[in-house]
């Protein structure tokens, strides 16, 4: 018989695919039902009320307040390099009762994860990066033009570690991707709100061992090195009102992990496709399989062995594809070497977090969303002037910027008149004098 730390409490809600996505089994083996089912069932008012409302069982975003003892953690991303439409690659949000939201990784695809929550981007302006694979911050560039397009007005903040060179490490990553959108933020100068167009980038030393990498509004996140491809990958930890989320990023297990790592009351780490699906789903080589299947990610078994060493409130497992003929392998391979309560994540599970509670649904999201609400009022553009900045910092000599000549003589005329009717139509609506602009600058 394992021996398993039983939590408080664990409160389950979501079944998929016959398959229990939030799980408990104590020592004895027997499940732990939802506090609110059992006192409903124990009372004698347990009449359904054809008009009132009643608890859901998956999560709405922006329907429920967040307690101000409560973190709660969303799954944007739970897939492999290779997205798919299911699955976008790694990123959990975690929001804290005090208003602070952080980003853990940003994989490619997560980024429309992250717009169907519908938060105000001026609130997601914080991003902890584990390592530089594309599927772990595929998405910052999105992240970067798209939430200042549509609301963010301040500088998108991001943590990452070093290298064993300068090259290899987050500052040179991100120095790179602000160069591949030097077209498109010249472009953009002048003609929107300008403010959210730039990157502050805090990096940190990958062999630092649990070393405070931030500290703000009572919030404490540290960094401790990991084991994957390369030199340079971290994981994290993030304390706050007595609880603690840990998140490995990509790793090997290691015994960084495993020390820092305990006490955690929800703790992700990659469990990674297993070797037989690597050979038969993605076409691997037995050899290739075995090696990146078990020495380059950390395999079911061997991650319900870390797991079983940490004893979290709740172990999370990512980084595979979730599928009706998969997922019963990697939950059959975990228990193998671990007997608590486990999460087997997929795109939109949300873990709701007290010291008392851990409540496991998935989140219902609208897909065709716009833009998310303003945090704080937008500004005009500034014209000139944005773009008179703007060159000088990047090197661009002003007349760049803007339509050439020879652009311009390029312009249809023939719209002119119908285009005036909507600049009278504004006028108008809202009461202010938007003069047509007979030439474009």
């Amino acid at each position: 018989m394992l021996n398993v730390k039983v939590p408080k409490k664990v409160v389950l809600t979501t079944f998929v695919m016959g398959i229990t996505l939030g799980v408990y089994f104590g020592a004895s083996g027997s499940s732990v039902f939802s506090s609110a089912v059992a006192e409903e069932a124990a009372t004698a008012e347990s009449v359904v009320s054809p008009v009132k409302a009643r608890e859901r069982d998956y999560y709405s975003p922006n329907s429920e307040s967040l307690a101000a003892d409560e973190m709660r953690v969303i799954a944007c991303g739970t897939g492999m390099p290779t997205t798919r439409a299911a699955q976008a690659a790694a990123c959990f949000l975690v929001e804290l009762g005090n208003g602070d939201k952080f980003i853990f990784d940003i994989g490619s695809g997560s980024a429309e994860r992250l717009s169907s929550l519908q938060i105000p981007y001026d609130y997601l302006d914080k991003i902890f990066i584990g390592h530089l694979h594309a599927d772990h911050f595929g998405s910052l560039g999105e992240m970067f033009i798209g939430g200042a397009l549509l609301g963010r007005q301040k500088p998108l903040r991001i943590w990452g570690p070093t290298g064993r060179t300068p090259e290899l490490g987050t500052a040179y990553a991100v120095q790179k991707m602000k160069e591949m959108y030097t077209w498109d933020l010249a472009g953009r100068v002048g003609l929107v709100d300008f403010r959210g167009y730039s990157i502050e980038v805090n990096e940190f030393d990958y062999k630092a061992e649990n070393a405070v990498i931030y500290e703000e509004n009572g919030v404490t996140i540290r960094s401790f090195p990991a084991i994957h491809s390369l030199d340079g990958p971290v994981s994290f930890s993030l304390e706050w009102n007595g609880l603690k989320f840990v998140f490995g990023s990509d790793s090997y297990p290691n015994k960084w992990f495993v020390e820092y790592a305990k006490d955690a009351d929800i703790a992700i780490h990659e469990c990674f496709v297993a070797v037989p699906d690597l050979v038969g789903k993605m076409r691997f080589t037995p050899e290739q399989a075995l090696t990146v299947g078990t020495q380059i990610h950390t395999a079911p078994e061997a991650f319900g062995k870390v797991m079983q060493q940490i004893q979290p409130r709740m172990a999370v497992a990512y980084h595979f594809f979730k599928d009706f003929d998969t997922t019963a392998a990697i939950n059959d391979r975990i228990r193998t070497t671990y007997g608590g309560p486990l999460s087997l994540a997929e795109d939109f599970m949300v873990w709701n977090i007290t010291k008392d509670d851990i409540r496991v649904r998935m989140a219902v999201v609208e897909e065709h969303t716009w833009a998310p609400p303003l945090a704080s009022a937008a500004q005009p553009p500034g014209g000139d002037p944005d773009r008179e900045k703007y060159g000088k910092e990047v090197g661009i000599p002003v007349k760049s910027l803007g339509y050439s000549d020879f652009i311009k003589e390029g312009r249809w005329g023939e719209v002119d008149d119908v285009l005036r009717g909507v600049y009278q139509e504004a006028s108008e609506k809202l009461g202010r004098d938007f003069p047509y602009p007979e030439t474009e600058n």
